[in-house]
């Protein structure tokens, strides 16, 4: 989780009842209508034959992800749920083929979060997924990434190579996170079970062995003093960590918020840094991330909350202009966070640099293929399984459509949006979908 020291408590727990809500999210929003412009077939009704296994089109400007400009057209999925065809408009589309969307809509890759505490709540109430509290997929979220927690939640929640349960997002985790004895985050929130010491070489191969053994998809390593001088590991247990995990085929993220431990996540050859840190990074340190060209998973929002954020954007403006990858990332969980995809840290990547289309890109091709999450491209191309969102209007105008979007297509199942004012789940497209 995010900035430490005299004001991390606070902070970590001011959303409070903040997770419990996270499944009230959209119910609370006016949904959006599907519009009037669709199929003439499938106007004012769901479309029960194509949502049962006919394929469906979305109309709208459409957006590939990467480096693609947007451009109008109709994208076409077929039953299995793969992208058979982009065309200009709907001429020859067969009469029985669901359509959503119109000329105002935008069609986008599915989002994703790297960077989310889906535990963090202790007053969520269970389900039977555990301790899980997660916004579903009608939120436009297609994955998230989970960076500290038991294993006996991080094993319940993670996706792994099973399909996700019907409206959830894929969840890859790292399960606790690992740091000196009595060091971050065990003496603040990660008391229960978040932490797991490692003192020496010998057990740092120990503890990472039995993580990878027990399912993780990345290993966290914390380096955080805070301004209480908290211990962190030692370099040659930090690089024992780094080294026994990519040994068993796992990558590290690492916390660190300072110039000094910055520098000693790079020396043990992390793979990627948690946080964009909040202490002001000197040229060479910029320099040493972009050569290593180690991914930074943003968490701009959360550290503005809590008044860190000048020093944290000046950092993420300068690991822009040095060809760092930002990957969307908001610490759910945290102040000033929000369920679901939350404009305003899209907003803060755009100002980074990355402008409007480019925050998109953080939080789609560049999130989905952070370490630990598979099975993702954060791309819409022909022949691939397609997890997109239908927006009302166009992300680029304004985030905030990502609050209320239309339809979301994921994991071979379509949720509209808005259809006689309620949502629709859909059942997987096909039975050889493998769903």
């Amino acid at each position: 989780m995010g900035g430490e020291g005299s004001a991390a408590d606070g902070r970590r727990h001011a959303l409070g009842r903040g997770l419990s809500a996270l499944r009230r999210v959209l119910a609370t929003a006016r949904p959006a209508r599907a519009t009037g412009e669709a199929h003439p077939a499938t106007a004012g009704r769901p479309g029960r034959g194509a949502l049962s296994g006919r394929g469906v089109a979305f109309a709208g400007t459409v957006w590939l992800g990467g480096s693609a400009e947007p451009q109008p057209g109709v994208l076409v999925l077929d039953r299995a749920g793969r992208m058979v065809d982009l065309r200009r408009d709907r001429t020859g589309l067969p009469g029985d083929l669901l359509v959503l969307g119109g000329p105002q809509h935008w069609i986008v890759p599915g989002l994703v979060d790297a960077h989310v505490h889906l535990g963090f709540d202790p007053a969520a109430r269970p389900d039977p997924y555990g301790r899980f509290a997660v916004s579903g997929t009608e939120t436009g979220l297609v994955a998230v990434r989970d960076l500290g927690a038991p294993m006996r939640w991080a094993s319940r929640w993670r996706t792994g190579h099973r399909a996700t349960p019907p409206g959830l997002p894929y969840v890859a985790v790292s399960g606790p996170i690992l740091t000196a004895a009595g060091g971050y985050p065990s003496r603040s929130w990660g008391a229960d079970g978040y932490a797991e010491f490692v003192s020496s070489p010998a057990q740092a191969r120990w503890v990472v062995q039995r993580l990878a053994a027990e399912g993780v998809d990345l290993i966290k390593l914390a380096l955080e003093p805070g301004w209480q001088g908290w211990p962190v590991p030692e370099p040659r247990v930090a690089r024992a960590i780094v080294d026994a995990a990519h040994a068993a085929g796992l990558p590290v993220i690492a916390h660190a918020l300072t110039v000094e431990m910055v520098n000693r996540a790079l020396d043990a050859g992390v793979d990627e840094l948690a946080h964009t840190p909040t202490e002001r990074l000197p040229a060479t340190v910029v320099e040493r991330i972009a050569e290593r060209r180690l991914r930074v998973a943003s968490t701009l929002q959360t550290f503005f909350a809590n008044g860190e954020g000048r020093a944290a954007a000046a950092n993420a403006a300068d690991l822009v202009a040095a060809g760092v990858r930002l990957c969307y990332g908001t610490d759910l969980g945290n102040a000033g966070t929000r369920p679901g995809v939350d404009p305003r840290e899209l907003d803060r990547l755009a100002a980074a640099g990355l402008g409007r289309l480019g925050s998109l890109r953080a939080a789609t091709e560049w999130s989905a293929t952070a370490a630990g999450i598979r099975r993702r491209s954060g791309l819409l191309a022909r022949g691939r399984p397609a997890e997109l969102v239908l927006l009302p209007s166009s992300p680029l105008v304004e985030p905030g459509v990502f609050r209320t979007p239309t339809a979301v297509y994921s994991e071979g199942r379509l949720t509209v949006v808005g259809v006689h004012d309620r949502r629709h789940e859909g059942q997987p497209v096909s039975r050889d979908s493998g769903r």
